[in-house]
């Protein structure tokens, strides 16, 4: 089993190993191996996997939930939002929508709801979402 697995995975192909060696061997290859042209493969005995501890990291930046305006919450759908997901729910809408503009669709088509995010603008660039809605992300109370 170990054999097949390794086969389809690449490990063991027929222009390392002559197809009549295409055996699994814990032993050590002989010195006359590497002598006669071939190259030597090493094989794996054992292995273990390592596990990252989920959960001990605090969350900050632009992935950390921050409360937001009346108007990015009337938007989005929550009062505490993370960036990236306003940023992924607000594409959502225009593309829903079908705001962007069909000629150019980096360029935004703004309905009243955009307007209010977009500070009243008509039309607006896609790389410029991501700055446009910073002000409607609020500072934390200390």
């Amino acid at each position: 089993m170990a054999v097949a697995m390794s086969l389809s995975f690449g490990l063991f192909s027929s222009s390392i190993l002559p197809p009549e060696s295409h055996t699994l061997s814990l032993a050590r290859p002989s010195r006359s191996a590497s002598a006669s042209g071939l190259r030597m493969v090493r094989t794996v005995t054992s292995c273990t996997v390592s596990h990252s501890e989920q959960g001990t990291r605090k969350i900050r930046g632009i992935m950390k939930p921050r409360r937001v305006t009346p108007e990015m919450a009337a938007l989005v759908g929550a009062q505490e939002i993370a960036r990236t997901q306003a940023l992924k729910l607000i594409w959502a809408y225009i593309k829903d929508n079908n705001l962007q503009d069909p000629e150019d669709k980096r360029t935004i088509n703004c309905d009243e709801k955009l307007k209010k995010i977009f500070d009243g603008r008509d039309r607006v660039g896609m790389l410029d979402v991501a700055r446009l809605i910073s002000p409607h992300f609020l500072k934390a109370e200390v």
